[in-house]
């Protein structure tokens, strides 16, 4: 596995300040057990970090007809190890290249002896040719002035210390004492740690033979952190009858036929049906079978579930014969040669061993445009990278493939790899619909298969799963390309740990050395990443304590889902001293927080409070907009991160944001005044006719500190502007009258240009005053003169530079106003001359942002923004790409009363989202029209591009009664085509 080359392309990419760096590729494998880590320091009393490892790689399968072990060895975790010599020595000067070795490889206090040394020098000679033939600075021995790093590579097990876990009885932390560091542009430092850092995720690396794999495996078992990989689940993924059933009842994958004997099998492999073509024969001994293996073989050999295999394997299967299982190659129509290597098989089995006969799947002959080349057939293998993503799904990483003769097996390692376009085309398949269908079926086969791993994990206790926070995040799936039916099938050939993962390693090296106008490729390990940095954060946020302001309404329920499911410990301040979150917290302080004249006083009594009641707080945040400065000034009080009161309160005032940013002439260039647009304040009528005099109409009025559109209204002379005016100051002059969208501030209003173009919404997520994620959505067209949103898409169909040009308008905006830290929702309009600031809302997005971001990103917004309020990073992907498309709409009670209590009533609407069919997210409970409302709700439709997920939503509308003459749903959703 190439480790290696996991750090340079996966963590590089998702690390903003590397878009602009270029970061090759390893060229070698790096196949050693490995331990990586990634992570982050967070002080001297409290080092946490997050920690991999990947394991010595044996390839499953053999490169002839001929024994990779004679049938006479018995015992094989006594064999030589795959470089042969029997010393347990690493082989001397395996990898050309100069560098330093005077590095020191010896961790302090934990001494290795002579042959742990060599291979620990072994393994850092690797990482060095890696590095070089990559074009990448050699390591950097800075071990006396270590600095943090995101994720750290340990290349010896005397790196790493298992400590007792306080309060978790049978478990055990991970501690980092040494490890190499990987940095933007290509550079390693060889650090030390003291005092060691906690590992927050944990890949091992598992195997026999020489390296570091049992070492790996023990490391693994019953962690607190996050682990990836164990020495348990390795042995049911190395168990391929088990793995085969397993493809073909659960996953509806296609597998080789297959004739297993079975000497007392585990007990995930008795009972049940079998599937077609995939027969078990459980023995009681294993001697004496010579007649029931021969049946068997005759009538296996003889089925139709063959197809037109010409040829059958015998091999063994289990985790002892993992990458040196004995295997030959028979023709179909000889039986006697297949049973009596069954017989020598059988002698050599343990207790849930099995010897199987299977089916060698023919390679599909392809069409060549002209006549077929000189020389023997071409095979095909296949090897597919799939990785667990957010929710448990899983995800297509990577296809990588290698060509050889039909005539013999094509074996890891032992062959060039290309990618699936080069290979079909080799084979003579070069028409690009064509390509295409077996690329979508190789994904369909490959998620699948990983999604009947993850459901056989769903099942097994901690035990059998090697510790609680045991997962599997990745899987490599080996295909054969053959034809089933008259189609071209991938058959699922093997599951395995890293040898497709390093197969892609060794495809994506083929560009160490980049050519301009050559389009960089993401790396495989991209997603697995992603993941690991994703399991890494529940790991640094469970048990946090955060104080949160605002329960906020119906739309905000995920929060107390999330926060149970992530380990949160929240204490709320709430108004409501009835409202039903006061019951799903561990600490509920009642609070009136709706008067913001007294934030300043209320900040200092709440923080009084929180000290009487002895809270010890990682944090405190907020994204209900009624909150968000009193929680700045209350986290000034306490002494906790967050962005400046001042900013919180510029961003929060809308004229003051916009007159703000318009001063904001630069440098830095571009400027915020770019952004900015005219606007007055309007306090009484007076300020009505002067800023009529000062903005150019038509414009647009709005409350100074109002959210979710309401009173919103484009005005196009001085006495529309005048009513209005006089309209809001009747009707919504306090809290009562509109409850939460900020009318404890009073209504003062604000008149500004009306700005012609596509709104959009960008969401970041600040740190430091770095934009560490953006995510675009394009709404659809308002129903003039009020702005209330109608539709909207995510992500984006706008071209790059367009969409960058939004983004940066947004994190420039927030910069200038002072926003530090925190996830924020810029409002925008793409006007013919760039982008425009409608507003700032200095917290999450609302309505249905969240759910889509998690959705489609595997990102949640809620979790980034804890992270950020306890001062820590969240690791986010840089440039993350979205699984599929949505498209939605809004439902309000004043057009869709009579839908929503009928045909697209709330239990309908939830019955179609429980199905899978649309996406609901409720906004407000109660089927209440009025003049200032709210949407009521959001339905979307998922698609794999705009138009199928637009198609989808236009249908499902116009059955359930949402779309008519009076709110033309087609119309709201023609931005998006």
């Amino acid at each position: 596995m190439e480790a290696a080359r996991w750090v340079l392309e996966g963590v590089y990419q998702l690390q903003g300040p590397m878009a602009s760096c270029s970061t090759q590729p390893l060229g070698a494998s790096f196949t050693p057990a490995l331990v990586l880590s990634v992570g982050r320091q967070l002080g001297p009393s409290s080092p946490i970090s997050l920690s991999l490892s990947t394991c010595t790689m044996l390839s499953l399968d053999p490169l002839g007809p001929e024994w990779d072990c004679p049938l006479g060895s018995k015992d094989l975790e006594e064999e030589e190890g795959p470089w042969g010599g029997g010393s347990g020595l690493p082989p001397p000067g395996c990898f050309p290249g100069s560098w330093r070795h005077d590095v020191g490889l010896d961790c302090k206090g934990a001494p290795e002896g002579a042959d742990a040394q060599a291979w620990t020098v072994y393994y850092y000679s690797l990482l060095q040719s890696c590095l070089q033939q990559a074009g990448l600075p050699e390591t950097q021995d800075r071990s006396q002035v270590p600095r943090t790093g995101n994720m750290l590579l340990c290349l010896s097990p005397a790196w790493l210390t298992k400590v007792p876990a306080p309060g978790q009885p049978g478990e055990a932390a991970l501690l980092v004492s040494k490890a190499v560091s990987f940095h933007p542009g290509g550079l390693t430092f060889l650090d030390d740690f003291v005092p060691p850092r906690r590992a927050t995720y944990f890949l091992a690396g598992l195997g026999l033979g020489p390296g570091w794999g049992r070492e790996a495996a023990e490391l693994a078992r019953d962690l607190t952190c996050p682990t990836g990989a164990s020495a348990e689940l390795a042995r049911l993924l190395e168990d391929r009858l088990l793995t085969r059933r397993l493809l073909a009842q659960q996953g509806n994958v296609a597998v080789p036929a297959t004739l297993a004997f079975t000497y007392k099998p585990p007990a995930l492999l008795r009972g049940g049906d079998t599937s077609p073509g995939l027969r078990m024969v459980e023995l009681n001994g294993k001697e004496g079978q010579e007649t029931l293996v021969k049946e068997e073989v005759g009538a296996f050999l003889h089925s139709e579930a063959l197809g037109d295999a010409l040829q059958v394997a015998v091999k063994l299967s289990g985790w002892r014969w993992r990458g040196r299982q004995a295997l030959r190659l028979y023709p179909r129509a000889e039986q006697d040669p297949v049973v009596d290597t069954v017989l020598a098989l059988l002698e050599k089995l343990e207790e849930e061993e099995s010897v199987l006969v299977e089916a060698v799947c023919p390679p599909a002959r392809l069409p060549f445009p002209g006549s077929p080349p000189p020389g023997p057939e071409l095979a095909l293998r296949i090897c597919a990278v799939v990785c667990r993503t957010q929710g448990d799904r899983p995800l297509l990483s990577k296809v990588v493939c290698s060509v050889g003769r039909g005539d013999r097996l094509l074996r890891h390692q032992s062959s060039l790899p290309r990618t699936l376009e080069a290979a079909l085309a080799q084979c003579g398949l070069g028409e690009a619909s064509q390509v295409a269908i077996v690329r979508q079926r190789v994904k369909a086969a490959a998620e699948a298969a990983l999604a009947a791993v993850l459901t056989l994990e769903a099942g097994l206790s901690a035990e059998q799963r090697g510790g609680r926070q045991v997962r599997t995040d990745f899987l490599g799936v080996d295909f054969a390309l053959t034809v089933a039916g008259r189609a071209l099938t991938p058959v699922a050939l093997a599951l395995n740990g890293g040898l497709c993962l390093e197969a892609c390693g060794a495809l994506e090296g083929l560009w160490a050395a980049q050519r301009p106008g050559l389009a960089a490729e993401e790396a495989a390990a991209a997603p697995l990443v992603e993941t690991m940095l994703r399991r890494s954060a529940r790991c640094l946020m469970e048990g946090k304590q955060l104080l949160l302001l605002g329960a906020g309404g119906v739309s905000k329920k995920f929060v107390w889902e999330a926060a149970r499911d992530y380990g949160l410990k929240l204490h709320l301040v709430e108004s409501d001293p009835n409202h039903f979150a006061s019951q799903l917290v561990q600490t509920f302080i009642h609070f009136d927080v709706t008067e913001h004249r007294r934030d300043e006083e209320n900040a200092r009594a709440l923080a009084e409070l929180v000290r009487a009641r002895g809270l010890q707080l990682d944090g405190c945040f907020s994204y209900w907009d009624d909150c968000l400065v009193l929680t700045a000034l209350l986290c000034q009080e306490l002494g906790l991160p967050c962005s400046p009161p001042a900013a919180m309160r510029l961003a929060k005032q809308k004229s003051r944001t916009q007159l703000h940013l318009l001063c904001r002439r630069g440098p830095p260039w571009p400027a915020p005044s770019l952004y900015a647009v005219p606007c007055c304040p309007l306090e009484s009528e007076a300020d009505v006719d002067r800023a009529v005099r000062q903005v150019p109409l038509p414009g647009v009025m709005k409350l100074e500190f109002g959210a979710g559109a309401v009173g919103v209204r484009l005005v196009k002379d001085a006495s529309q502007c005048r009513e209005h005016f006089s309209r809001i100051a009747r009707d919504l002059q306090g809290e009562a009258d509109h409850p939460g969208i900020g009318l404890g501030w009073g209504n003062a209003m604000l008149l500004m240009e009306f700005i012609e173009g596509t709104e959009h919404d960008v969401d970041l997520v600040l740190f430091g005053g770095r934009l560490l994620a953006a995510f675009v959505s394009d709404n659809g067209p308002t129903r003039l003169p009020g702005f209330t949103e109608t539709a909207a898409c995510m992500p984006t169909g706008l071209a790059p530079e367009q969409e960058a040009q939004l983004v940066q308008a947004a994190f420039r905006c927030c910069l200038g106003c002072g926003l530090l830290d925190g996830v924020f929702n810029v409002e925008l309009k793409l006007t013919g001359a760039g982008p425009r600031l409608i507003e700032i809302n200095p917290r999450m997005g609302g309505f249905y942002l969240r759910d889509w971001i998690l959705e489609l990103y595997g990102v949640d917004l809620l979790l980034a923004a804890a992270m950020v309020a306890c001062g820590l990073r969240p690791a986010l992907p840089a440039h993350p790409r979205a699984r599929g498309h949505l498209v939605g709409v809004m439902c309000l009670v004043s057009q869709h009363l009579k839908a929503l209590s009928s045909t697209a009533s709330p239990e309908t609407l939830q019955a179609l989202h429980d199905q899978g069919l649309l996406r609901l997210n409720l906004l407000e409970e109660a089927l209440v029209p009025g003049e200032y409302e709210e949407p009521y709700c959001s339905v979307a439709c998922a698609g794999s591009s705009p138009a199928e997920a637009r198609h989808r939503l236009l249908g499902l509308c116009q059955g359930l009664g949402i779309d008519g003459p009076h709110y033309p749903v087609a119309y709201f959703l023609s931005h998006f085509k």
